[in-house]
């Protein structure tokens, strides 16, 4: 799982807006797997992973609101200290950028789903996958 979409959504900058959005994709099927939000120049942005980005789409859609779906490097971490570092560090000494990261759980799992946007998605995606592949 090197590799997932993610959904940066627009959305607006007001009470109860976030919690419309996240209701209708459950309503919709779709569990959110990990999640950012903030404000930027008025608006509140927010960036999904998600279970189903089929679904995702298609509520959104009906929802008429603005996304964009792109990828994201994404690995499984043991929850225990030093795990964000050493796999922050990792992709430092290969020389790619995070432009961005959150963390989220996949249910039923101990481990924390980390989300990563950076400048090279598959070299990133290629490390984090052999790092977690040694964890244990």
């Amino acid at each position: 799982m090197p590799k997932m979409k993610e959904f940066t959504v627009t959305i607006a900058d007001k009470p109860g807006a976030l919690g419309t959005c996240f209701h209708a994709l459950a309503e919709g099927g779709v569990n959110i797997l990990a999640f950012q939000s903030y404000v930027e120049e008025g608006e509140s942005l927010a960036r999904l992973l998600v279970d189903n980005p089929a679904a995702a789409k298609v509520v959104l859609g009906q929802l008429r609101m603005i996304f964009e779906e792109t990828e994201a490097a994404v690995v499984r971490l043991a929850h225990r200290p030093g795990e964000l570092g050493h796999a922050a560090a990792l992709l430092g000494e290969k020389k790619i950028n995070i432009d961005y990261s959150y963390c989220g759980l996949e249910p039923g799992s101990t481990l924390a789903l980390v989300v990563f946007g950076v400048d090279n998605l598959n070299k990133a995606a290629s490390l984090l996958d052999d790092m977690a592949a040694k964890q244990t």
